[in-house]
Order: C-alpha cells, then structure tokens, then sequence
C-alpha cells in the first residue's frame, strides 16, 4: 500500500490538508483488504508482516525488556511511535507517561490528541474530528508503530469508529503500519482491544460465572489485530481473571485464550508466534476438546487444558506447540519427598496468583490431581452457588524450571482442568460454641 511521506518541517495550507485528506482516504479505502465485518478487522493472516505488544497492564517504566521490545520492533532507534491515549480518563498524563518511557530506550514519540478528554478545553478537537483528520491520520501513516495507553477499552473502540460503526481513516492507518511490518502495541484495555471480542462492562470473575456473559454489555467487538483464533485478557493472575475468560470464550466459539499478566508483555509475530516478556506471565487456555453438560444449568466444563507461560517461553498459536525458554530445563522427578502428601486443596482458586500456585504445587509433587473452590458471600446473588476446580496431571503436561534470572520461571504446560457447580452450606460456617469450649478445657 502506498504511504505519504512527510517532512517533519512540513507546513500545510487548508488547501493541502483538504487534499492529504481525499488523497489518504481514497488509498486507505481501495485497499481490497477493506472490511466491513463487525470485527472491524481489515486484514488476515497472510497479509500481515507486523507484530503486537500486548502489555497486560501496570508497565513499570523501569521494566525495560518490554519498552525496549516496542522501540525494537518500531525499527529501533528514532522509531516513530504514535500514542494514543484515548482510554485513559487522564489521557495527557498517561500519554506523556509512556512518551517518557519509550523515548528514554530510543524512540521518537509523539501524541495523538484522540480522547474525549480533549475536546473538553478544544471544541475542535473531538475523537469525530480527529479521527479523521488529515493531518494526524499523515502523522500515524508515517509512524512505525502505535501505542494504546490503559483506561476504557470501549472508548478506543468508539473513537476509532466512525458514527457508522465503519473503520476510520485513522482506524485504516493503523491497519496500514500493521500490514506492513509496523508494531501495534497497548496496555491494559490497549491489550483488551487486541482480538475480535472484548470484555467491555465486565463483572467481577465469580458474578462472570454465575451469570454468563451477553453481547454489547459483558462483550463487545474489538479491533482484531490478533486476528479471529485467540481471545485475548489481561491484569490476568494478579486479578484471578483466568475463570473469566471461559464464559466469554464458549460464548464465542474461541478455542484458543491468552491471558497477560500485569507488568509483562506478549509479543505476537505475523498473528501466530507468541513470546512472552517480562516480569511475570501468561495462561494459556486450549478448549479445542473441552465439553460442557447442556443438562446443567450453571456454568460448567470439562477437559480444558490450561497452560502457564512464562519469560522466554514461545507460543505458535497455528500449531499449538510450546516451546519452553532455552534456559528452562524439564522437571523430571516430583519436588516434594512426602510420599504420603494428600492432594492439594486451595479454598480460593480466584485469589490473587492462586491458579499458578495450584499448578506448580501439582506438577512439583507426587500427586495425580488438586481441587480448589471459589464462592461468595452467602447474602448476594445466588449467594449458595460455588464452584469447583480440579487440576489433573494429564500424559503430556509437563513442568520446566530455570533459576538464571535469579528468581524463579516455571513453564508449566498442558494440564487438565474441570470446572463444576456446587451448593454451599447455608450459613456457610458458624461460631463456636465458646463457653462449651472453655468448659472443657478446664475439665481438662
């Protein structure tokens, strides 16, 4: 596809920016690979020679692999880099946050006035208006990358959008850098927008369960840069969402999931090689054959494989293999020496980096399976209702380890996992009966 290419001394006349703008529009518009589905994707996998940083929200600006992943995929030094902050409810100072960031490990950022927050102190300055724009759509065609900041992945959406619900000429510019061998990057809800689905007014994960998922209010459609395979989730084990992904998948038909935790990034190569970077890790969720019981009427699954990747680790999302980082060795003799040792029960699986926990507990010990539950306050909504997790060791999970960071990185791959409603007691416990208690240990 054709791009303009402008100067950076470039001054424009109403006149040449009125052109720019036919011009741009026209070019943009008669590329073949032009969509007009409700994914508002315009490209496949074929087409596309770019790569994605999807950041799993909370980037510290000292975690430099990430940053420095950005600036190199943008061509390294002086790589022009795009922001846009539209998400974000403080959009200057979120932007100019990740401007300082990305410009300290070599780039040449620049913000694209795009949030509704603007149009606040600037009449003209509307996500319509600048949406299509002929300046700043220019400005973004000759960037090498655009940068999503956190925020309300649905503001992204509906600023990049036309009062049609069609891509926008900014929307196609960006497509544009992406074909081309561009990177797309975005945390937080600037990592939501990634696949054709979102989650857009979520609830919390158990009331996600409980309560399923329906279309424009749970979920809305994304931009789809990851293309129509994978769901995409992020603040992902530090929130527990792993469990809310499910409801959205199945809703969708999705048979694949990656879930970003916070302060790491996946860096996603021509829609199918997936590296993780970073701080912590991600799930991966593979429901190609997981089944559900139509005859029950809450939530509930069996056979899903879910796998935890870690730094290094690489993921080929058309094949399905995972490829350990070279560093990790496999664990081939079970960690605990307690022969004995009872299957491990965790009282809740949503808590903070509870899932990871359970599956590293699993694989490091002599045990076939461990259960988890997650559960409510009896009072709220269908307050006796519960749920069940059971992890199993199945004949290809697999465990690796690597020490050489100085902390501790697990690759953990492939084990089962089933999900089951429960009924929980009513109350769910109760007092003891302290004057009995104290009795008889005078007794004693």
């Amino acid at each position: 596809m054709t791009m303009l290419k402008l100067s950076k001394r470039t001054h424009f006349s109403h006149v040449t920016l009125t052109v720019y703008a036919f011009v741009i529009h026209a070019l943009l518009f008669a590329s073949p690979t032009h969509a007009s589905n409700t994914q508002h994707t315009s490209s496949s996998a074929r087409d596309v020679k770019g790569s994605l940083v999807i950041i799993g929200g909370a980037l510290r600006a000292d975690n430099a692999v990430v940053w420095e992943t950005i600036v190199k995929q943008a061509g390294g030094k002086d790589g022009r880099i795009a922001i846009i902050p539209a998400a974000s409810g403080n959009p200057q100072r979120a932007a100019e946050f990740a401007a300082s960031a990305l410009n300290s490990h070599g780039a040449v950022s620049f913000i694209v006035p795009l949030s509704t927050r603007y149009a606040e102190t600037d009449a003209s300055n509307t996500p319509d208006q600048i949406q299509k724009n002929p300046y700043w759509v220019a400005q973004i065609q000759q960037a090498q990358a655009v940068y999503f900041t956190g925020g309300d992945q649905a503001k992204i959406t509906k600023a990049l959008l036309d009062t049609n619900g069609k891509p926008s000429p900014m929307l196609e510019a960006i497509w544009s850098i992406y074909r081309q061998g561009g990177v797309i990057a975005g945390t937080s809800a600037g990592a939501a927008i990634m696949s054709t689905t979102m989650f857009s007014n979520a609830k919390s994960v158990l009331s996600t369960l409980k309560q399923g998922v329906t279309e424009e209010n749970e979920i809305a459609n994304g931009l789809g840069f990851i293309g129509n395979q994978v769901f995409i989730d992020q603040h992902l084990i530090i929130r527990g969402r792993f469990a809310r992904m499910l409801p959205a998948m199945l809703k969708k038909s999705y048979v694949l999931g990656l879930g970003i935790d916070e302060n790491t990034a996946l860096l996603v190569t021509q829609q199918n090689t997936v590296e993780v970077v970073g701080y912590k890790g991600a799930i991966l969720w593979d429901l190609s054959s997981a089944k559900t019981d139509s005859s029950q009427v809450e939530f509930n699954l069996q056979d899903a494989r879910i796998s935890y990747l870690s730094h290094g680790d690489q993921f080929n999302i058309a094949t399905k293999k995972i490829s350990p980082a070279s560093d990790k060795q496999l664990i081939t003799t079970p960690q605990s020496d307690d022969a004995d040792q009872a299957p491990a029960f965790h009282p809740n699986m949503l808590a903070n980096t509870a899932i990871v926990e359970a599956m590293s507990q699993l694989m490091e010990s002599r045990q076939s399976y461990a259960k988890g539950l997650a559960f409510g306050d009896p009072g709220g909504d269908k307050g006796q209702l519960g749920y069940e997790f059971v992890l199993t060791k199945k004949a290809d999970s697999r465990a690796y380890f690597s020490s050489s960071s100085g902390a501790e990185a697990l690759t953990l791959i492939n084990l089962g996992l089933d999900i089951q409603p429960v009924q929980m007691a009513k109350p769910l416990y109760h007092a003891l009966d302290i004057q009995k208690n104290t009795h008889k240990m005078d007794k004693n």
